[in-house]
């Protein structure tokens, strides 16, 4: 797999024991594994306001567009929260655009407390493919979260192979070819 590769993950919790958090890390050390770099941008870090078009600048909008935008790859992760993706995840995404995802690889991790969180990677799916990005089809969906940890580490070997699984396929499909742009990519001129 290539070295030379860099790899950001968004967390889109801001639990302080967040297990998105944890799973995002066992990603990015599968990841490093395989020879990439890597950045966990935690959302807790940063000042974003809920996002104004009238002012796409505030905060720390420019630190978070750079760090993704230097990535070669991106996983985001998010716990489920009513169906679907949390809203600092939201507030992340909305601030950035095609210059940060545009053909660029995209892997989906998501945490439920309960059943598996199909929908909020769904959601993720959708919203990755408007800005016309590649979206791994290998994702981590982590049900019943409280569970799945004990002392910050994956209690189920197969669950944890599956994210590290992640953690590799956002460092081995990087530099894929991009596909032509979708349909939804040309609807959705608010993000150019």
């Amino acid at each position: 797999m290539p070295s030379d590769v860099h790899v950001v993950a968004l967390c889109g919790s801001l639990r302080e024991d967040s297990h998105t958090r944890t799973a995002l890390e066992t990603a990015l050390a599968a990841a490093e594994n395989v020879g990439a770099s890597t950045d966990l941008v935690d959302l807790r870090a940063l000042d974003l306001p809920v996002f104004d078009a009238d002012d796409d600048d505030a905060g720390d909008a420019d630190a978070l567009r750079a760090a993704v935008g230097d990535a070669d790859a991106i996983i985001l992760g998010s716990p489920m929260y009513h169906g679907s993706y949390s809203s600092p995840l939201k507030t992340a995404l909305d601030y950035c655009g095609f210059d940060e995802f545009e053909n660029k690889t995209v892997g989906l991790l998501a945490v439920a407390g309960g059943g598996f969180p199909v929908t909020a990677l769904e959601h993720l799916r959708s919203v990755c493919r408007a800005l016309d990005a590649w979206v791994i089809p290998h994702q981590a969906a982590i049900p019943k979260a409280s569970r799945a940890f004990e002392d910050g580490a994956f209690v189920d070997d197969g669950l944890e192979e599956r994210v590290r699984t992640l953690g590799r396929r956002a460092v081995q499909y990087a530099n894929i070819e991009p596909d032509p742009h979708s349909f939804e990519s040309q609807e959705n001129v608010g993000a150019r």
